[in-house]
Formats: C-alpha cells, sequence, structure tokens
C-alpha cells in the first residue's frame, strides 16, 4: 500500500516496474516534467493537488506508483491506494495519511458522490495543505465532470493542477515497448514491434502484458523476439 504506512493490513505493493525510467513519456513528456519537479528545490511550491486523468492504458496508475517510489528513494514518506480495491474498507483508511509528504489516489471516480469518502478526501486536502504535503489523483476524467456532492471538494481538486495523459501514436508505441524490453534485456526489432501492433490491440497495458509473456516464452525457447517466434507465441496462445 505505502512504503512508510506499513501498519495498515492492505496486500497491495508497488510494481518494481513502475518507475520513472520505464515510463515512455512521448506527448505526455510534460506531464512527467511536472511530477518530476514536485519536491525539486528550485520550483516554486504550486498547487496542493494534482490531478491526472486519461484513456486506459496511458500510464496513470504507472506514473503515480513512479511518484511514489521516487519519494522512497529519496527519504520521503509516500502511499500509493487503489480506491476501488478499498473503498469497501471505509473512509477512515484516510485518516493519518495527511502526515506523509505525498498521497497518491487511483481511480478517484470511484469516490464521487460517496458523501463519507468525500469529506475524508477533503480532510485529508485540508491536511497536506497544511503541512507542505502533495495530493496525487488519477481518474478516468478531470475532476469537474464528476458528480461531487462537496462543493468545497471540488473546488479544491478543480484549482489544483488537471493534467491530461494523451495515447501514444504508433511510433512512440514502439518506442515504449522497445524501452520496456530493453530494460529487461531484450531486444525488440522494429519489424517485431510492428507486428504486434498489428496483431493485439493498441492498448500499453496490454502491450506490456503481452511482452511479459514473450520475454518468458523466449527465455525458455531461447530465442529471440523474431516476427515467427511471436507469431508462433501468439498463435499459442489462442489454441
Amino acid at each position: 500500500m505505502t512504503q512508510s504506512h506499513g501498519q495498515l493490513p492492505l496486500g497491495i505493493r508497488l510494481l518494481d516496474s513502475s518507475v520513472f525510467e520505464s515510463y515512455y513519456a512521448g506527448r505526455n513528456r510534460p506531464v512527467v516534467d511536472a511530477l518530476l519537479s514536485l519536491h525539486a528545490d528550485d520550483q516554486p511550491r504550486g498547487p496542493t493537488c494534482l490531478w491526472i486523468h486519461g484513456a486506459t492504458g496511458t500510464g496513470k496508475t504507472h506514473l503515480l506508483q513512479a511518484v511514489c517510489a521516487r519519494a522512497s528513494r529519496e527519504g520521503r514518506t509516500a502511499a500509493y491506494l487503489p480506491l476501488p480495491d478499498v473503498i469497501n474498507l471505509g473512509e477512515e483508511l484516510l485518516a493519518g495519511f495527511g502526515e506523509l509528504s505525498v498521497v497518491c489516489l487511483d481511480d478517484a471516480q470511484v469516490i464521487a458522490g460517496r458523501e463519507n469518502w468525500e469529506r475524508a478526501l477533503f480532510r485529508l486536502h485540508v491536511e497536506l495543505d497544511e503541512r507542505g504535503g502533495r495530493l496525487l489523483v488519477a481518474g478516468a476524467t478531470p475532476p469537474a465532470a464528476l458528480p461531487f456532492k462537496l462543493r468545497d471538494l471540488g473546488s479544491r481538486l478543480n484549482g489544483g493542477l488537471v493534467l491530461t495523459l494523451q495515447p501514444l501514436d504508433e511510433a512512440e508505441q514502439i518506442a515504449a515497448l522497445q524501452l520496456r524490453a530493453q530494460l529487461r534485456g531484450l531486444e525488440l526489432p522494429d519489424e517485431t514491434a510492428q507486428f504486434m501492433l498489428r496483431r493485439l490491440p493498441r492498448d500499453m497495458t496490454h502491450l506490456y502484458a503481452v511482452l511479459d509473456e514473450l520475454d518468458a516464452a523466449s527465455l525458455v525457447a531461447q530465442r529471440r523476439l523474431t516476427v515467427p517466434f511471436v507469431k508462433a507465441v501468439l498463435e499459442q496462445r489462442l489454441e
């Protein structure tokens, strides 16, 4: 769940792969730069809340976890909460998080319209604001598009920095896959990456999952990621 809040019995862990170094920014470089400058000494403080929204597969979860991982490496306290996974545990879950340096809440659209959760999030925002902490929120839409009942919460969230993640184009998707492969010690030739994009849904989450499978298969078979090998693995998946 968090690097620093180990007393909460939630089996939530950051993915080792979810770091800034493995996120291919492409057209989303301004969003990444904004997140990297969060705690830079030479930057003005800026708003307490940053809200990230974008289509599925644009990397919202990856970036929230990357912020937590970086904060931990720098000795700051951080927490990551996927709200759909914990919402049934109750809004009191957020109590005490205001003392942290950064709190990352994923899929925050699930609390819109739930008054108790909205009040808890409002209190968290106030606490972080007073202590100089940061609130990073990811949602499917901008906060203005969500039906918040608590007007003060809506105005605070809308008054923060709202950042949009754009889907990558084909060339950027290829570069993103090649970066992820390179970090795994694999070579992914252009023609193989292009073949994957022709055969698979253009969703980076799905493409990365398939790359994980190809990595495992190539290790077992001691084969490179050529088009014939990848084609054979993909056909085997359909059997």
